[in-house]
């Protein structure tokens, strides 16, 4: 079992900037890749960045030049750095953690609760 973690949301100005953090936790032999994913209201969840292990990184388009994703030397640990903020922007950012299985041997996919990023104009 593994527990997903995003702290770092709040309330920002359009041109502001936020760091969000995520944290995997508990039981797992590898972290193979991390990612943050959003869901504005009304809409479907969307990918906004992703980082594997080896730190190769793919963004969105509407968040290229802006956003930068980045792994702490833990590689159990995702930053997501938010610059420029636009109020399109606004959502509930959702952290993902690849992680495979000690036990299995598994690779899934784990999601945290979510935390709230809103732009104002």
């Amino acid at each position: 079992q593994v527990q997903v973690a995003e702290s770092g949301g709040g309330l920002v100005q359009a041109g502001g900037s936020l760091r969000l953090s995520c944290s995997a936790s508990g039981s797992f032999f590898s972290i193979d890749g991390m990612g943050w994913y959003r869901q504005a209201p009304g809409k479907g969840r969307e990918l906004v960045a992703t980082i594997s292990n080896g730190g190769t990184t793919d963004y969105t388009d509407s968040v290229k030049g802006r956003f930068t994703i980045s792994r702490a030397n833990a590689k159990n640990t995702v930053y997501l750095q938010m610059n420029s903020l636009k109020p399109e922007d606004t959502a509930v950012y959702y952290c993902n953690a690849e992680a495979r299985s000690s036990r299995s041997w598994e690779l899934l996919r784990y999601w945290g609760q979510g935390t709230q990023v809103t732009v104002s104009s």
